[in-house]
């Protein structure tokens, strides 16, 4: 076993790796180079290089219910989806609440990891950090990594010819971007059409003179808000739903999605996607449309090149007078910490295996946690890997043999390595990889072992949204608190709608839910045995 372990970042991911280390007995001490919590999601207008945060305007695009702590839901007076204060509320009150501020070392930089000289045996590190400039050395049995995939902006600018050069007007990244009033009145040019370009697009919009938000890849557009007014995350991501993605034909689940975006707006009437495109993305986003409807946002195709003041783009069309070129074109994740020989053994998270641990270790003992793109909430996978990583440390859970995580790694990294602006293509499924680490961990539950023990839990379970707490009804962690929590989940959902009662002369949650289902059946019955058409499971897996 274990005992001493090293977390790097007191974000979501370190929080959580604090309190799963001090679940399993472990000895916890977190370096954090700030002087607060929250990592990304603590706001500020320091324009500091070292360190990225989310702009003013940020709102969450997972909602509370999907994206919270496992055991800790968040307050039922809180909103769904949450501006970037309430998380960071959110993340002091479980710091509080589990007493996990006293292992965080604030001020703190990790300046490097190392192997020890017995690594090969002790599997022990050397980890030099330095606080108001004095330097100190420490040896730890483990280091878990949480610094995430927003490290060290990516600035294609090679590919853009002209930009150093010729442009006379200022360019970013989106990592600097704080709020639009400093470009008030202003044409600018948005590169990147993930869920930053269109939402910094759309907020620019209000102020800006002209927007151009410039795209190389088909992009489906589709909103927080779904059908009868749920988040769309609830609604959606569902195992049976996800049952149904399994077991229908792949390529007739793709054709009711995109039947399914398109009900809400034709997206090849606005330039944003075709059906026939083998390259697309998904971003969440309510205002791009009307936006692209007003001409407030007017969408182009990739930039060819720069002039002193122009825009040249593929298609053979010029726009004049750019003022600002804003690159929302993600970010890389160096990890200068740690020495060469261990990070040359991953490029990127797909040659980790689990997307946590480099195979090629002689000795398990370092874990990257939060380097995942997933199609729901990387706070959840976050915790996920945390509960496994630290049940292995502590001697719980057991790793396969080398030859097997590598043969796992190869069979599922992609054959073409991406830049970081397309690796939205490469999300994993949220309830796949979810699942996957729970297995390894002994906390998945089993819907039918529940539903011959407690079958309105089971159902809730399959039929409503795969929420965290499923992940503690069993296994090392099973919390109490688990069962109710998911059978309150969509009171807490409601709870800060109801500022305003209305007389409501619906029928019941029961009746809604025999409806839900017999939609459900009918929908499956159809895509079966006719042509396939609306399905009210298609749409994103979020």
């Amino acid at each position: 076993m274990m005992r001493r372990v090293a977390i790097i970042g007191a974000g979501v991911g370190g929080l959580a790796s604090i309190k799963c280390c001090l679940d399993e007995g472990l000895e916890p001490t977190c370096f954090e180079r700030s002087e607060d919590i929250g990592g990304l999601w603590r706001y500020t207008d320091s324009m500091d290089s070292s360190r990225v945060s989310v702009y003013r305007s940020v709102i969450t695009n997972t909602s509370k219910e999907m994206s919270c702590f496992s055991d800790f839901p968040y307050p039922e007076d809180f909103p769904s989806y949450l501006p970037h204060g309430l998380v960071l509320e959110y993340f002091r009150m479980y710091a509080r609440h589990f007493d996990l501020l006293r292992h965080i070392r604030f001020k703190t930089t990790a300046l490097s990891v190392r192997k020890r000289p017995d690594f090969a045996t002790s599997g022990q590190w050397e980890v030099v950090t330095e606080t108001n400039g004095v330097q100190e050395s420490h040896v730890f049995d483990a280091v878990m990594v949480c610094t995430g995939h927003y490290q060290e902006p990516y600035l294609p600018l090679a590919s853009f010819p002209g930009i150093e050069t010729c442009f006379k007007g200022q360019y970013l990244h989106s990592r600097d971007y704080k709020d639009m009033e400093a470009f008030r009145g202003k044409r600018v040019l948005v590169v990147g059409i993930g869920n930053t370009g269109g939402d910094l697009s759309v907020e620019l919009s209000h102020v800006a003179a002209k927007v151009f938000l410039s795209t190389r890849s088909s992009t489906w557009v589709f909103s927080r808000v779904s059908d009868h007014g749920f988040p769309v995350d609830m609604v959606n991501n569902t195992r049976f739903n996800h049952f149904l993605d399994c077991l229908l034909p792949s390529a007739l689940t793709k054709r009711i999605k995109f039947r399914r975006f398109n009900s809400w707006f034709n997206h090849a009437n606005y330039g944003l996607a075709s059906t026939k495109s083998s390259n697309y993305k998904f971003i969440i986003n309510e205002e791009l449309p009307f936006c692209l409807l007003s001409g407030t946002i007017v969408l182009k195709p990739s930039v060819k090149e720069f002039t002193e003041s122009s825009a040249l783009f593929e298609d053979g069309t010029t726009e004049e007078n750019i003022d600002v070129v804003l690159f929302a074109t993600g970010y890389i994740f160096p990890f200068p910490f740690l020495e060469e020989s261990v990070r040359s053994l991953f490029d990127d998270n797909r040659s980790l295996y689990k997307c946590i641990f480099p195979p090629q270790l002689e000795r398990p003992t370092l874990a990257i946690i939060g380097l995942i793109q997933l199609t729901g909430s990387v706070m959840v996978g976050s915790e996920m890997q945390a509960r496994w990583v630290t049940g292995i440390f502590a001697g719980w859970n057991k790793l396969p043999p080398t030859s097997r995580m590598m043969a796992d790694v190869l069979k599922k990294k992609p054959p073409v390595k991406r830049n970081p602006s397309e690796r939205e293509n490469l999300k994993m499924n949220f309830i796949c990889y979810i699942d996957d680490i729970a297995s390894c961990a002994g906390v998945k539950p089993s819907v039918v072992r529940l539903l011959l023990t407690d079958p309105r839990l089971a159902l809730n379970i399959f039929f409503g949204p795969c929420t965290p707490y499923q992940y503690r009804l069993v296994g090392r962690g099973k919390w109490s608190g688990a069962r109710d929590a998911i059978l309150t989940q969509w009171q807490r959902t409601l709870k800060p709608l109801r500022t305003r009662v209305v007389d409501d002369s619906s029928e019941g949650w029961c009746w809604m839910c025999l409806l839900a289902l017999s939609a459900l059946t009918a929908g499956f019955l159809l895509s079966k045995y006719s042509c396939p058409g609306w399905s009210p499971w298609a749409g994103p897996q979020l």
